[in-house]
Parts: structure tokens; sequence; C-alpha cells
């Protein structure tokens, strides 16, 4: 039978020596990142590139187009070719300024490479100064350079617009609208409102100071009695008859069909809006079709084959590296106006504008 020996006891540390304590260690291992060790390096390199690239396009941009104005952008036709048509582009409501549409005008004149303009017009019309400004400044370039002008009539081409596409002058074949475009609408307005009415119910009244009556024509808050308001609408009547015959001597300068022909153009100097067809059929209009036949009316004008020329469009400078970093908009809306705004919403304007 086998016995079992005792253990040995532990063996006792010497006297005045404490038992060494074991301190546990605690590893933490830290999770991969998914770019690596050097992950947050890499993200600050691809801000950088980024912003590099950002760069490096606009500087291509404006290569061909001078920094901060129009960029040429590539229409249609030859690739290849050195000459250029030219589309000018209006859109939108004509307002007072240079603005875009003189910029364009601008980069064509310091381009000698472009032999003919298109003028692609999108618009209800604007302010009698704004539609005559942009006028005088499209026959003149094209009188400077000997550009033959070509029109193109989007979905909308009436009043300041059509003023517009009178710059065609005399040249015959000139003026296309699409099937559905809406033009003519030749006539002129001032908008007035009378909001007397309404302050008085608000116990709000015009105490305005001003050299004589006459000072205050057209102000929305005064109150006339009957004579004088008929006698106001009289001088304000005056001013759009004078304007009015203005638009009609542009008409005939660009119509020579209906220059001769009082008749035939006071019958479409209603202010009414034709449809394309209508158009045509009272000499406001030459051809129905596209751009694509604008451009190549305007190309043999030129005296060059399509294959010979490229067509270029504008487009607004991109946006600005400031811009792309988050510079706050200026504020928008009416509660945010300035008060020179607002004066000038109640100030008396002749439009040749499509209501």
């Amino acid at each position: 039978m086998s016995s079992v020996s005792p253990s040995a006891p532990a063996p006792q540390p010497p006297a005045g020596h404490s038992e060494p304590t074991t301190v546990p260690q605690v590893i933490i291992q830290q999770q991969a990142s998914a770019l690596g060790r050097y992950g947050k390096f890499l993200l600050i390199l691809l801000v950088l590139a980024g912003l590099s690239l950002i760069g490096l396009i606009s500087s291509y941009q404006s290569y061909f187009s001078p920094p901060g104005g129009p960029q040429e952008r590539y229409h249609s036709l030859s690739k290849e070719a050195t000459e250029k048509i030219a589309i000018v582009t209006i859109a939108g409501t004509i307002m007072e300024g240079e603005g875009f549409v003189k910029k364009q005008l601008d980069r064509i004149r310091d381009d000698e490479n472009v032999v003919a303009i298109v003028l692609r017009i999108d618009s209800p019309g604007g302010t009698v100064t704004g539609s005559d400004y942009l006028y005088h400044h499209i026959r003149e370039l094209c009188a400077e350079r000997e550009l033959p002008l070509v029109v193109s009539m989007g979905s909308m081409c009436a009043s300041g617009g059509y003023y517009i596409a009178m710059a065609v002058g005399d040249a015959e074949n000139v003026l296309f609208a699409e099937p559905t475009t809406w033009t003519g609408s030749i006539g002129v307005v001032i908008p007035h409102y009378d909001l007397s009415g309404l302050l008085a119910e608000l116990r709000v009244k015009d105490d305005s100071i001003a050299s004589h009556k006459y000072k205050l024509m057209g102000s929305p808050t005064r109150v006339l009695d009957p004579a004088e308001r008929a006698e106001e609408r009289k001088l304000f009547q005056e001013l759009v008859d004078i304007s009015f015959a203005g638009f009609k001597e542009i008409v005939r300068g660009g119509r020579p069909q209906l220059r001769a022909d009082d008749e035939a153009l006071d019958a479409v100097a209603t202010g009414q809006i034709f449809t394309a067809a209508q158009a045509v059929q009272n000499g406001l209009v030459d051809k129905i079709g596209f751009i694509e036949a604008a451009i190549e009316r305007a190309a043999e004008l030129a005296g060059r084959q399509t294959d010979e020329v490229r067509c270029i469009k504008y487009s607004k400078p991109p946006a600005s590296l400031s811009m792309l970093l988050g510079r706050p908009a200026a504020p928008t809306g009416l509660w945010n106006a300035d008060l020179g705004t607002l004066l000038d919403l109640t100030a008396p304007r002749a439009y040749y504008l499509c209501y």
C-alpha cells in the first residue's frame, strides 16, 4: 500500500523582506485605421490635392479664356477649326447695367477668330434702357468687326427681346424662331399701382414735400382727385408714346418689308403675342427652325462651310476658391433689401416687357 508524503512547506522570505506584489498589466490594442498607420497624413494630402486640382482646372479653363470673364465652350461643328461662330445668349428679364451679355460681346471683340454671331434670345423683354443698350452695342460690334448676325429665338423672344433681335438690320433670312416660340409684344408699359386706399385703411398718410406736384408723378401712395389723376396719366401717356414710336423705328430698321408699310406695322405693333407661324405670316420672323439652322445660316453669311468653323458659346466663370470654401452668400429677399432697392421699386419706369 503506497503512502503519500506530506508536501514540503513553501520557502519563507527572510525576515525583514516583504513579498513582492505582482501588478497586472492591461494591453489595449488600438484598432487599425482604414488608411493604415499614416491615415491622417493621407487625408491631409488628399485635401491639398483636391484644392490643387481645383486650381489646375481653373487655370486650364482660363488658358483660352480670360480669368473672371466668360468661359468659352465648344457647341457644335468642327472641333479642329480655328475660326468660330460665337453664340451670344440673352436669357431672362433684361435690366440695366452691362451684365453677362455685355461681357460676351467684349469677349468677341477681342477674339479675331470669330467670323459670325448667333444671338440666342429667350427673354420676355425688360427695361427700355437695358434693351436699347444691348441693341446699340450689338450693332456697334457687328459694324466694327464686319460680323454677320443671325438670331435664334427660344421659347420667348418678346418685347425688349424682339427689340434686340432687330439688330440684324436689312439682312435676309436671319430671324429664326422655333416651332413653339412666342414673339412680338411690340409695345411699352409703365407699371403703376395705387396703394393710397390701403394706406388709408392703415391710417397712414402720404405727406411728402416736393418742389412741384409733377415731382411726385407715379407715387403709389399719393391721393389724387379725378382731375389730377387724369392729368398725370396724360403726362405718362406722352412718355409711353415717345418710347413706342422709338420701338417702331427700331422694327422698321430690322424688318425691311414693314419699313414702308405703316398699316402692316401698326397691325403687329399692338402688344400682341404671336406664335412662330403667325410671326412668319406677319413678317416678324423669317423662318421656323432650331438653333442649328441659325448656325448654318451664320456660316453661310460668313462665307464658310460648316466643316471649316467651330461653333462656341460662353458660360459664366467658375466659382472662386473662396466661394467653394464657404464664403457667405449675400442676403436675399425683400426684407433684406436695402433702402435704395426699395426706393427703386417705387420709381416709375418704362418697360419693353411682355406681361
